[in-house]
């Protein structure tokens, strides 16, 4: 039997073919994603979509398979955790980049959901759309299928909610374990969906991620929209182009940078060891997604940062914009004097 040890050096983050593939290009191009929410990722079969004994998602599974032909759109279907106390029952269905959720899904009407929404594009008839906001974090846990995302899973979901709850993130990032979604020796498995610059919702693929990459992928995936490509496997939409020996070039969410931000590389947080002491601040700035990257300082640090409220993720002006402001300054300044001048001879 495996020790402790065994499985974390084995299965876990340390294990030897950790980083040994190229990540990018290990994701079909596909346009939807389908989440089904179910029981809880522990009780979960090897292949919960084919099991007997959890006849929802095998309905849901077999529609798929028999009506796959008619839909307009490639998808994907996963089956998700549910969670009352995250809000997602048995049975709630969400759909990306539509970013909509129906409740109450069943074995009686899977066949008019999958008609009218996933085929034909219309709301569903018995059930009532609810609009998604946020980001939205899925994470492989399917340990009955792959001791590695059985692993690694569990751990980064309790990595993210740390970090999240750290920033005052709790209503608007949502952290859910999923099963099988393709390539467990990348684990750990990611799957984020959050709004591009655009606002428009891309679900970007990742793997190999470990609890030292949640902070960038919160920081400048989420709050800045910029995917870290050295662990980037792909996404959900139009597909990137690959830029060649630039492993660590950032892109924007949906795709590659322009101007400035293509020539710089992305800064790796190498281990825990680096000091969160530049990182928790006290202060605050608006993400590119409308997400907030509010730091808030720990009890032994709060003495350091009373008197630096300094948000690192704030634009810095370029020289050219300080020399056009001045000049505005200045030009205002003549009118005024002008206008003194005017009325003292009138």
């Amino acid at each position: 039997m495996a020790t402790a040890d065994n499985l974390s050096t084995d299965s876990g983050f340390t294990r030897p073919e950790m980083y040994t593939e190229k990540l990018a290009g290990t994701v079909d191009a596909y346009d939807r994603h389908v989440f089904l929410y179910y029981k809880n990722h522990l009780s979960w079969p090897p292949r919960v979509e084919a099991s007997d004994d959890d006849p929802l998602p095998k309905l849901v599974a077999a529609t798929f398979k028999a009506r796959k032909n008619d839909l307009a759109l490639k998808t994907k279907i996963t089956v998700c955790e549910a969670s009352e106390e995250a809000g997602f029952a048995d049975g709630d269905v969400l759909i990306f980049p539509e970013m909509i959720k129906y409740r109450g899904l069943v074995e009686s009407n899977v066949e008019s959901f999958f008609e009218d929404v996933l085929v034909n594009g219309k709301p569903w008839a018995i059930g009532v759309p609810e609009v998604l906001t946020g980001s939205h974090v899925y994470v492989c846990a399917h340990g009955s299928r792959d001791v590695r995302c059985g692993t690694c899973g569990p751990l980064l979901i309790k990595n993210f909610n740390e970090e999240i709850e750290l920033r005052g993130l709790k209503d608007q990032i949502s952290v859910t374990a999923c099963s099988h979604i393709g390539g467990h020796k990348y684990a750990g498995n990611v799957i984020i969906f959050s709004p591009g610059p655009d606002g428009k919702t891309i679900g970007h693929w990742y793997g190999y991620v470990t609890p030292n990459d949640v902070p960038d992928l919160l920081d400048q995936h989420i709050a800045k929209g910029e995917v870290i490509q050295r662990l980037w496997r792909g996404q959900m939409g139009p597909s990137v182009p690959e830029v060649e020996g630039a492993n660590d070039q950032k892109l924007v969410n949906g795709g590659l940078a322009n101007g400035d931000h293509a020539n710089k590389t992305e800064k790796k947080i190498e281990s825990d060891s680096v000091s969160r002491d530049e990182n928790v601040t006290g202060g605050c700035c608006q993400g590119a997604n409308g997400v907030s990257c509010c730091s808030f300082p720990s009890p032994a640090q709060t003495n350091k940062t009373k008197e630096s409220k300094i948000c690192k993720n704030w634009p810095v002006l370029k020289e050219r914009d300080v020399l056009t402001a001045v000049g505005v300054l200045g030009a205002v300044a003549v009118v005024a004097v002008a206008y003194k001048l005017y009325r003292r001879s009138g």
